[in-house]
């Protein structure tokens, strides 16, 4: 069993190469967990650094907070702790072995969305383009673009 380590904000800050504002500003969108204690004496664990570290590595891969914390909802410390490293997440690493080692190896996340309605957009004979409808903005956005470069007009009279 490994020892309990805690951390005071500004230990914590230091340890992730962040701000202490930023710590705080991760407990209050749902990133990280409240810490244990309030006050003077709050104590910020093992977790809280891994969660940190996750979020700066999946920073650095351009992903925005909304997915960040999609992503890390429901993740166990191990794959936190993965993620935290750099190595892909277990998901990933699963697809490169193969199809059906990627289905039981990806379970779908706590909190994460079921779904939803996706929107089939044609881009061109033979080409389409599926998006679900609470896809994040930047899904959307990167969508609308793909769709504004390369649909192909329909033809007149077709509408």
């Amino acid at each position: 069993m490994l020892p309990v380590t805690t951390y005071k904000l500004d230990e914590l800050a230091g340890e992730a190469a962040v701000a202490p504002r930023t710590v705080r500003y991760y407990v209050q969108r749902g990133l990280l967990p409240a810490p244990e204690f309030r006050g003077k004496d709050t104590a910020y664990g093992r977790e809280h650094l891994a969660r940190l570290r996750a979020i700066k590595v999946l920073q650095q891969a351009h992903l925005p907070l909304e997915e960040i914390q999609a992503r890390l909802a429901g993740a166990g410390l191990d794959e936190i702790e993965r993620l935290a490293a750099g190595a892909p997440p277990a998901a990933q690493a699963a697809r490169c072995a193969g199809p059906a080692a990627a289905a039981a190896a990806e379970p779908p996340a706590a909190g994460a969305p079921r779904g939803g309605r996706w929107e089939r957009v044609e881009i061109a004979d033979g080409v389409e383009l599926h998006v679900r409808s609470d896809a994040p903005e930047r899904s959307l956005r990167i969508a609308l673009d793909i769709e504004s470069r390369y649909a192909t007009p329909a033809p007149k009279g077709s509408r």
